[in-house]
């Protein structure tokens, strides 16, 4: 997240408190379980008996989407902009074990600090909405994805109508509750929208597997609440 002298007291204020509350604003309710789900539905692709030996998760927040991982992995690192963020998803997650090696590092999910071609899989989940020019974004992540290896995408379908209702319906009315100015920040942290990031994907991964979440047949933003991209490089 940006953070800069020139910042609003509401936005550094939040930015502040963004690890502490994080869990309990978006994941302990209604909320949650829907998130969960998403992150559910991206994981069913692959199965128990498929291998990535490296996997990169971006933008991992409090490490809310490894336990949907259903395939093996010999390394798997977690990477965050914050490190509170990573402290917390460590104590939830772990390190592994001699098979199963999870390490933690801080890194700029638009500027990564690894070679070209270095990883198997890439998971991106409720990050890409929040970064300026997504387009250098993609292909940042495309540069440190092995050939043939796997990118893997969640991102909400805001403006969509049924997203903005569900969030009127919960998250908006519990954090104006508690105090958060929620348009302003909602303002701040989604500045992409969902149709020109689903344009950007797939001009850079033409061949995917991509669709929608809850109605997976019905191609609208409007109509449902996440957009699940799988591709190749």
């Amino acid at each position: 997240m940006r953070k800069n002298k020139d910042d609003d007291i509401d936005w550094l204020l939040y930015l502040e408190s963004f690890s502490d509350t994080y869990e309990e604003r978006v994941y302990n309710n209604s909320t949650g379980k829907v998130l969960n789900l998403g992150h559910k539905s991206c994981e069913n692709k692959f199965k128990t008996n498929e291998h990535f030996s490296r996997v990169l998760e971006v933008g991992a927040g409090l490490g809310e989407h490894f336990k949907y991982v259903n395939h093996t992995f010999t390394e798997y690192i977690i990477t965050d902009s914050d490190p509170k963020n990573l402290s917390f998803a460590k104590e939830k997650i772990g390190t592994g074990d001699n098979d199963r090696r999870i390490s933690y590092l801080v890194e700029d999910a638009k500027q990564l600090s690894f070679e070209d071609d270095s990883f198997d899989r890439l998971i991106a989940t409720h990050i890409l909405e929040h970064l300026y020019e997504p387009h250098l974004v993609i292909k940042e992540w495309k540069r440190v994805l092995k050939t043939n290896g796997t990118i893997s995408i969640i991102i909400p379908t805001d403006p969509g109508i049924a997203w903005r209702l569900g969030r009127y319906l919960t998250t908006r009315k519990d954090a104006i509750k508690n105090g958060l100015q929620y348009d302003y920040i909602m303002a701040r942290e989604h500045v992409n929208p969902c149709n020109n990031l689903v344009a950007f994907l797939n001009y850079y991964f033409p061949n995917n597997y991509s669709y929608f979440w809850p109605f997976k047949f019905i191609q609208s933003i409007d109509l449902n609440l996440f957009y699940i991209f799988h591709a190749k490089k």
